[in-house]
């Protein structure tokens, strides 16, 4: 019995001990002893020289499936079968990210692009990569940014994701089952490859520029809502272009607005960039109708940013979308509803840069700043998703993830770069302190970031340079009962967020990086 005994406590300690070994190499450190602090100051206006470029991250979806049950979730044990077109003898399917796991895709309906841009003032030259992808971990994005290569001369690399919810995992949430990743190792080496190569071709086509801001400030207002209260919406459309000095021809369109791009919403099993295909084809190609040209387009290639998404913002199966030619409106989701959501801010886009408001520059110069941060990591099941693997993402230091801020100015427009889904209270202000908070205290991620921005123009730009999930003002904190604004439950934003603290810190050291302190 004693040898039992004795056999029994050895292979229990032996399996803990393994366990742990497991934990503690899953939460390694990727690129131990890394950080950013960068603080480059503008020289002397100068031409300023840009390009742009488009490479596809589009993935082969191979062996297809039958959702025999229609919910958008493959199982098996309730009937639903793939055909193995590899002849792998199993099912090789590209897990979309979004809204629920299990849910392989079975086509692709667009592309999926990473999209470069590269400034060069003569004295700092940055590249801004933003991928159609739901997001990517900070140690991914340091991944790319050691592959390129010095001879480019980049300064520094700015990585972002629109946040599409029907692109393939890059996380490691959405697979085939609660504790399994969906995230196919070769193909996130595709994507960081094709980062890599869209930044080498904007610097290949490199020309001296011109650049034009504009904005649309409310045309687009009716095709979001915020979900959670308070209700803060920044409707806002705004537009960097950049014009060949010598023929006059687009390099490209940056256009930045804050919505997610999740229209088709969560029964579409196809691979789509959601509304952002169709705003940067009309850009690029001109706006259709019916075959016939009804506005041309502006040429060079468009890239679209997300911006301040938390609370969140949504076009939602709530929401109509109106037909730009016809007036016919879209609620349940569909493609049509996201082309005429599309090609409707594709027409807003070019009407303001046509517009007798916009401004442009001929001479300017870049200041860029960027840090390194730690955010504590309170949230138990990030924890666990590290621990077990799920996230091939390790930690700084104990329950540290760390993050990164950026920040830079061209002339009359200023862009700030944070890791989440900020809620735009934070950015724009109406921040409240609801009664049934969590935290007792009055709203602290005051002043509004925005606010404090200089420049006529003022980019925001969410899910760079890392993904770390919602930003909620610590006031409007709300996990235990009873709940803000009456609610039966819990919101959703507090699960997917790093803890209460990570927005006052967040903001704290945004305001920093935006004052030069």
């Amino acid at each position: 019995m004693k040898k039992i005994l004795k056999f029994t406590g050895l292979t229990i300690s032996a399996i803990i001990f393994a366990a742990l070994l497991f934990g503690f190499y899953n939460i390694r450190d990727r690129h131990r002893g890394y950080s950013i602090d960068l603080d480059i100051r503008a020289g002397e206006p100068a031409v300023v020289n840009a390009g742009f470029s488009a490479k596809k991250i589009t993935p082969q979806v191979t062996d297809t499936w039958a959702d025999v049950e229609g919910n958008s979730r493959y199982r098996p044990k309730e009937g639903d079968t793939y055909e193995d077109i590899t002849g792998s003898g199993r099912f090789d399917a590209v897990w979309m990210a979004g809204f629920h796991n299990r849910k392989p895709a079975q086509g692709v309906y667009d592309d999926l692009w990473a999209r470069a841009m590269v400034l060069d003032d003569g004295y700092t030259r940055m590249a801004w990569v933003v991928l159609d992808a739901i997001g990517l971990f900070g140690c991914d994005v340091i991944d790319i940014r050691k592959d390129i290569p010095e001879e480019l001369g980049i300064d520094y690399a700015i990585v972002s994701s629109t946040h599409t919810h029907s692109a393939p995992d890059l996380m490691g949430l959405w697979g085939p089952g609660n504790f399994r990743s969906g995230v196919d190792p070769e193909y996130m080496k595709y994507v960081k490859v094709q980062s890599v190569e869209a930044i080498k071709a904007a610097v290949s086509s490199i020309r001296p520029a011109t650049f034009r801001f504009a904005s649309d400030y409310n045309n687009a207002a009716n095709m979001i809502i915020d979900t959670r209260n308070p209700v803060v919406i920044n409707p806002e459309i705004r537009i960097m272009q950049a014009i060949d000095m010598e023929t006059g021809g687009t390099i490209g369109t940056l256009v930045q607005w804050d919505n997610h791009p999740e229209t088709i919403w969560s029964r579409n099993l196809l691979i789509t960039s959601d509304f952002p295909h169709y705003l940067r084809e009309g850009l690029e190609k001109g706006i259709y109708h019916n075959d016939s040209l009804v506005t041309p387009g502006l040429g060079g290639v468009a890239i679209f940013a997300t911006g301040n998404i938390g609370g969140l913002m949504t076009t939602s199966p709530k929401v109509f979308i109106e037909c730009p030619f016809t007036s016919k409106t879209y609620l349940e989701p569909s493609f049509e509803k996201v082309r005429a959501q599309g090609l409707r801010l594709a027409q807003l886009t070019i009407g303001a840069l046509n517009s007798e408001y916009a401004t442009e520059m001929e001479n300017g110069s870049i200041t860029l700043r960027a840090k390194t941060i730690q955010l504590p990591l309170d949230n138990r099941l990030f924890r666990l998703g590290a621990a077990l693997g799920l996230f091939n993402r390790g930690l700084s230091g104990w329950m540290k993830f760390r993050s990164e801020i950026s920040y830079w100015e061209m002339g009359p427009a200023s862009f700030l770069h944070h890791p989440g889904e900020l809620y735009p209270e934070i950015a724009d202000g109406g921040i409240e302190s609801p009664e049934g908070q969590d935290f007792a205290i009055e709203p602290v991620e005051v002043p509004p970031l925005r606010h404090v921005m200089p420049g006529q123009y003022r980019f925001i730009s969410g899910l760079s340079n890392d993904i770390i999930g919602y930003i909620i003002p610590k006031s409007q904190w709300d996990v235990k009962p009873p709940y803000t604004y009456g609610r039966d439950s819990r919101p959703y934003g507090e699960i997917n967020s790093l803890g209460p603290d990570t927005a006052p810190m967040l903001h704290s050291e945004m305001l920093k990086l935006i004052k030069g302190q």
